[in-house]
This record gives C-alpha cells, sequence and structure tokens, in this order.
C-alpha cells in the first residue's frame, strides 16, 4: 500500500474529498480504489495507479493457544502474524491478539529494525533501517480489519470481529518515531475513522524521558508501558544499553512527573529470563523501585529470541511470592504466538 501521493492527487479537488478518501481507508478498509463509488472512474483509476491499495503481506496463524508461563489456559485467545512487505522492500512484523473477552488486539510497529539493541529482543538484532510514515503505521491495523472483513471463519458469528485495541509494542522504539506514532494514534482515535478509544491504546518505551514528557501533553488518555526488565542501572545497562542515557532514576522521575500530570496509571514490562533477572533479590529490588500506587508490573515469561532461556516455573513463583508480599501490583502476562515467533521480543525480518 503507498498512500504517499494521495494528499498530492487530490489537492486540486474539493477539500472534502480528502475526507471522503480517509473514511473509505479507515473506516470501510477499502482494498481497491474502485470501491470508492462516489469518485469517478478516471480518478479511481489514477488513485489505482498511484496509490495503490494492496498491502503484501505473509500470514502465520498460531496453532496453539495463549498460555500464562507453562500453563495452557482454555479460551485464552490466539494471535495471528503478518509480514508485511513495504513499497521500497522492506518488511516489517505485526501481530492480532485475540482475546477470550472479545477484545482484538494489533501490536503494531513504528520503526524498521530498532536501534537500542537490547540483548533479550530480537528485533534488536536486526539495527535500525528506518522509521514508518504514519501510514505505515496505520496500515497493520488496516491489515487486520480486512482480514476480519475477508475471512468470515475467523472473524466469527456473522464476521462482525473488528480491532478493538492497538499496542504499539512491535519492532522499533516508538518515542524515537515520535511525531509519526502521535499523528497515528489521532487517526485510531478518531471517531470519523477507525474510532478505537484513547484508552484502548498503549505506548511501550525502553524510556526516552522526552518522549515520555510529550506524551503526557499530547496523549493523556492512552496508556504508557515503560520497557524495565531490571531493577537497577548495572543489569539494566548490560541488558538494554539505553539505560546509560536515560537511567531508571531519571526514568522514574519522568514517570512520577506523567502520573501526576495525568493521574494515570502506568505499566512496567518485566521480561523474566532465566538466572539473570529472576532471582528473589532481582525481586526484592523491584519490588522497592516500583511500590508506589499508580504503578502496575506486567510480568513476561523471556520467549526465545536469542542466548537466554524464559525462567522456570519454579524460579517465576519465587519471584511472584516476593512480590505479592511486598503488596505489589501485579499480573503475568499471556503468552500468544510462540510457535509463530510473534510473542514478545520475538519480531525479526530478513529485511
Amino acid at each position: 500500500m503507498d498512500l504517499s501521493n494521495l494528499e498530492k492527487i487530490l489537492e486540486t479537488e474539493p477539500t472534502f474529498r480528502l475526507k471522503q478518501a480517509k473514511e473509505a481507508l479507515f473506516k470501510n478498509f477499502i482494498s481497491d480504489w474502485s470501491e470508492a463509488t462516489f469518485f469517478s472512474k478516471n480518478l479511481r483509476d489514477r488513485l489505482n495507479t498511484e496509490c495503490p491499495l494492496e498491502i503484501k503481506a505473509d500470514v502465520l496463524v498460531s496453532e496453539k493457544p495463549a498460555r500464562i508461563a507453562t500453563q495452557s489456559v482454555a479460551g485464552g485467545g490466539s494471535s495471528v502474524k503478518a509480514k508485511i512487505i513495504l513499497t521500497d522492500g522492506l518488511a516489517i512484523e505485526t501481530v492480532l491478539m485475540r482475546h477470550k473477552d472479545a477484545r482484538n488486539t494489533v501490536c503494531v510497529s513504528s520503526q524498521v529494525g530498532c536501534p537500542l539493541g537490547c540483548l533479550f529482543c530480537a528485533t534488536g538484532k536486526m539495527g535500525f533501517k528506518r522509521n514508518l510514515s504514519v501510514y505505515e503505521i496505520l496500515e497493520q491495523v488496516i491489515f487486520f480489519e480486512r482480514y476480519f472483513r475477508e475471512s468470515p471463519a475467523f472473524a466469527g458469528k456473522a464476521g462482525l470481529s473488528r480491532v478493538t485495541n492497538v499496542t504499539f509494542m512491535g519492532m522499533g522504539e516508538p518515542f524515537l518515531n515520535y511525531e509519526n506514532v502521535i499523528e497515528a494514534i489521532k487517526i485510531l482515535n478518531n471517531k470519523e475513522y477507525f474510532n478505537i478509544g484513547a484508552r484502548s491504546i498503549s505506548v511501550s518505551t525502553a524510556g526516552i524521558i522526552e518522549g515520555i514528557q510529550k506524551f503526557s501533553q499530547d496523549c493523556p488518555q492512552c496508556n504508557l508501558a515503560i520497557s524495565l526488565h531490571a531493577p537497577n542501572d548495572k543489569l539494566r545497562e548490560e541488558l538494554m544499553p539505553i539505560n546509560k542515557k536515560y537511567p531508571l532514576s531519571k526514568v522514574l522521575e519522568a514517570v512520577d512527573k506523567y502520573i501526576k500530570k495525568t493521574n494515570r496509571k502506568v505499566m512496567f514490562e518485566y521480561v523474566l529470563i532465566n538466572e539473570v533477572n529472576d532471582s528473589k533479590e532481582c525481586a526484592k529490588e523491584l519490588a522497592i523501585i516500583i511500590n508506589k500506587k499508580l504503578y502496575f508490573l506486567n510480568l513476561i515469561l523471556y520467549n526465545k529470541a536469542g542466548e537466554f532461556e524464559p525462567s522456570t516455573t519454579k524460579r517465576v513463583e519465587a519471584f511472584k511470592g516476593v512480590l505479592k508480599s511486598a503488596g505489589i501490583n501485579f499480573v503475568q502476562r499471556y503468552r500468544f504466538g510462540e510457535d509463530i515467533k510473534a510473542a514478545c521480543g520475538q519480531f525479526i525480518t530478513g529485511k
């Protein structure tokens, strides 16, 4: 799909034409301009030539239900991964997670690759290629909206399923592509287009302080998540080199300012890696730094993407036991799409 020329093509048309085009794309999810019958045939033909709507993608459907740790959960949901080929030949990955409560969450990428190089993340091994445009971010959600429409059996009864939630937790660091991410969020939230509620949109950052500060102003009703993964600077620097520029104390200070301004809960993501960050000592340190009213911890069992191993059930339970004793508010995330490498930290492409 290439919408880079859309506004230029329509600039000589009445202003309402652009609005019509965006409604067709972001509300009706057309896959060919021929469906936009409110345009003249000549304009439809030109749009099909210069702004093609085909989304080239390889799709993998998970055969396994969502799990918590090593326990399968009945009705826990399923997932679909799409590798989308962009117009310049580069590729990104995006995943649809279907929850048992009828939520359908798309995990979108914001960059091709990632510049942060976190040791536990497959995307970091790709290096950084470039930022995604606003339309390339939205293309990922459009793909799954079309997928529902074109796959009635997957969509369920009467094919009424739709995307209800979007998380910016795919490839890349969203706050290093800040302007495009925010513009995409505005379109996703727009009632005339995708109409996805602000509180159903989440952005995860490794701790880009400037982004956290701006996010509190630009999207105060959206959800903020912090990729934490270690309870102290020494270990976090080993796992996440970005911590050298944005140490824990500064990140937590920015989070506290965000909470003071928005009064919104902030989620901290913590990947449990066997014998790296999953000791009782780490749990005790973690309990100290996140023991605040509007801090919320999301534990994630490491998904194989390198030399590390996921924590054993015994170590996970011991870790959780420390947190429970300290009164920490936490959950353990469902594991979606392990069999198709669609789980947290596994996004990677060959291009």
